[in-house]
């Protein structure tokens, strides 16, 4: 893991970024778009992008206070990591990483900062994770519990052991 610490840095997200963020939300839906939309591969893209841009859009309104990072791994574009530090929570707005850099322990590193900076706080961790989404187990490994069902999403919470 110290491998890829070494290799793993974050950075305040930029509009120039916005190609970046727009190919990296494609990447982690156009699977599930292939699998319910018989289109051509023109009319996927624009889907995806105009889903892209309102997520976007949702996201910086709603979340007007949350930190915006893109990650990168050895200075290459790797992924984004939204979060919003609250009263008593830290709150995952968006994790993704590009498919190339996924299984790696990327996501495992980042996310043991986050814990890990939500333990000297005294503060629980939340994110809401698709119930359909692979990262589910991940996120059941690092001991986060569904606390509520959302329909299509779990909320899900991580304690530290001094909470």
């Amino acid at each position: 893991m110290l491998d890829i610490a070494n290799q793993v840095s974050k950075r305040p997200e930029s509009h120039s970024d916005m190609m970046f963020l727009r190919e990296l939300y494609i990447s982690t839906r156009s699977e599930e778009v292939d699998l319910i939309a018989s289109w051509s591969d023109e009319q996927k893209l624009q889907f995806l992008t105009q889903q892209f841009e309102a997520q976007y859009r949702f996201y910086h309104d709603q979340f007007p206070n949350a930190t915006y990072e893109v990650i990168l791994y050895a200075e290459s574009l790797a992924g984004r990591l939204y979060h919003e530090e609250r009263d008593d929570e830290i709150r995952i707005i968006d994790i993704a990483l590009l498919p190339k850099f996924r299984n790696r322990q990327i996501g495992l590193l980042l996310m043991n900062e986050v814990m890990e900076s939500a333990s000297e706080k005294g503060k629980v961790v939340r994110i809401h994770v698709e119930k359909n989404n692979p990262a589910l187990s991940f996120y059941l490994r690092l001991d986060f519990k569904p606390i509520a069902d959302k329909g299509v999403y779990y909320l899900m919470q991580w304690k530290p052991a001094n909470k």
